[in-house]
């Protein structure tokens, strides 16, 4: 969801209520409107004039007329085809009286007012019921979230006998072996891959057993084989570890990012542009070391010519470039590169590796509070661009609890 969205927003508790307020509202209003209309038609009354003689003198069933400040007056036909118009006037006040005394509740205005009550009385009842319901699937929301964001033992409250904790027991379940899923698979390759390294040695030392008559190439060829197989070994181990949050990846102490990377351009034969003073970051120096090792290897096995690393200090951040002249990564691509196993077409073919290299530079990366980005270099080819903070909490990553 964009920001535009997050702001403007409505909670889901607040258009509940809003609906209750509002049918109550209307129901006001009907109810007002038929009692209104209905008090507008007086009933029909029966009235009689009659002489001094007790003669009717005109009879008729007519409807009163209200005038104000006059009382009700009846319009009565006589029997000689003439009209006339009966008056009853109000109740005359006494001296010192105030107006006729009514209940305020008696009356149309008075069912209105206890309609308005009720409303308000509604209004004001539901709205803890309803808060209270949306609230939890606000915290069901809240660990769905925590659990997409790669939180995976993030839970939500099962409390309730509805359709909402029914919910959520059956998001906790799903969870739970989802996690139980993963785990098991790291654990697994992790294993599995530690497993590998004793075929691998016993194949090392049977190479260098290996009679000297057999042909160079033949060795050298299972030597590189050999070679690939230990650093995948190492980088899928490597990779699993950074993966698991709650795996310690040493300690975090001050690093001299300048170092590093004039250490590693020299043995790579990057040409590096750094300023004088020296960048210190809080990290783990081997996973830093491998990180910049893997940039330049990756640009060393792209690149059209000698690659180049710059290292500056922007704000509270250091931002480490490395540019190489090849034919660059597309748009479409420069996010994908960076996961598993990932590759450029015709990639293996051609330049080697197994894929995890840029994967790895994101994992510490991010284990070190930083990012990583692929750009265009002005000169050609890719850049890559990592930028860790100067200053932060390093052993609450290192070690996680």
């Amino acid at each position: 969801m964009t920001p535009w969205a997050d702001r403007w927003r409505f909670p889901l508790y607040l258009r509940i209520w809003i609906a209750v307020v509002a049918a109550v509202a209307l129901l006001t209003l009907a109810f007002g409107w038929l009692l209104r209309s209905s008090n507008e038609q007086m009933p029909m009354r029966e009235v009689i004039i009659r002489g001094q003689d007790g003669e009717v003198l005109g009879q008729a069933r007519v409807r009163p007329t209200r005038v104000p400040g006059q009382g009700l007056e009846f319009e009565v036909p006589l029997n000689n085809g003439s009209q006339v118009v009966v008056q009853l006037p109000p109740r005359p006040r006494r001296p010192g009286e105030g107006p006729p005394g009514r209940s305020w509740w008696r009356g149309p205005r008075g069912t209105l007012w206890l309609l308005a009550i009720v409303g308000v009385a509604v209004a004001l009842g539901s709205y803890p019921i309803v808060r209270r319901l949306t609230k939890r699937l606000e915290r069901l929301r809240e660990g769905v979230e925590r659990w997409g964001g790669g939180d995976l033992s993030a839970r939500v409250d099962e409390s309730g006998n509805d359709e909402i904790a029914f919910l959520a027991q059956r998001f906790n379940h799903s969870a739970e072996r989802v996690e139980t899923l993963i785990k098991t698979h790291k654990s697994l390759l992790a294993n599995a891959s530690h497993e590998l390294r004793s075929p691998l040695a016993r194949i090392r030392m049977s190479l260098e057993l290996m009679d000297p008559s057999h042909s160079p190439q033949a060795r050298a060829e299972i030597a590189r084989n050999v070679t690939e197989l230990d650093q995948l070994v190492d980088e899928v181990l490597l990779a699993s570890r950074l993966d698991a949050k709650d795996t310690d990846i040493g300690t975090f102490e001050a690093v001299d990012l300048t170092g590093l990377a004039a250490e590693e351009c020299a043995r790579a034969g990057a040409r590096l542009e750094a300023s004088g003073a020296p960048v210190v970051v809080q990290g783990v120096p081997r996973l830093l070391r491998r990180l910049i090792r893997n940039l330049l290897e990756n640009a060393h096995r792209y690149a059209a010519g000698e690659a180049a690393v710059e290292l500056s200090m922007e704000g509270d951040e250091a931002v480490l470039r490395v540019r190489d002249h090849g034919p660059g990564v597309p748009e479409a691509e420069r996010e994908r590169i960076f996961e598993p196993f990932y590759r450029l077409k015709g990639a293996s073919e051609r330049h080697g590796g197994v894929g995890l290299g840029l994967s790895l530079v994101r994992s510490i990366a991010e284990r070190h509070n930083g990012s990583v980005r692929c750009e265009d270099s002005p000169g050609g080819g890719a850049c890559f661009v990592l930028r860790l903070p100067m200053e932060q909490a390093g052993h609450a990553h290192g070690e996680v609890a």
